[in-house]
């Protein structure tokens, strides 16, 4: 694996998907904590009609927390996309909009 540091810019345009394959949506910018200097969110737009289907008619993108995200490489893997959004009961991590 190469440790090779990369500015965090290089992931935005990059197409996000569930570690099920599902498509989730595309990274449009990143959410960071200044003082903590770290990448708390991505805010993705061009969103999966079926999982976003109020998001994506109105235009608005989704920001999902950092702490889904399972890989960054030539795609992004999240964490339990599709069961969240479909089960908003679990306020925490519920993804916001």
């Amino acid at each position: 694996m190469d440790d090779t540091p990369q500015e965090i810019t290089s992931i935005v345009g990059r197409e996000v998907y569930s570690n099920s394959g599902v498509f989730v949506g595309e990274i449009e910018d990143l959410q960071l904590n200044i003082d903590g200097q770290v990448v708390t969110g991505l805010a993705l737009g061009n969103l999966n009609r079926e999982l976003f289907s109020q998001e994506a008619q109105s235009g608005q993108g989704v920001i999902v927390p950092y702490r889904w995200v399972r890989s960054v490489g030539d795609v992004v893997l999240v964490n339990e996309v599709v069961e969240r959004v479909r089960d908003p009961d679990d306020e925490e991590d519920e993804i916001l909009a």
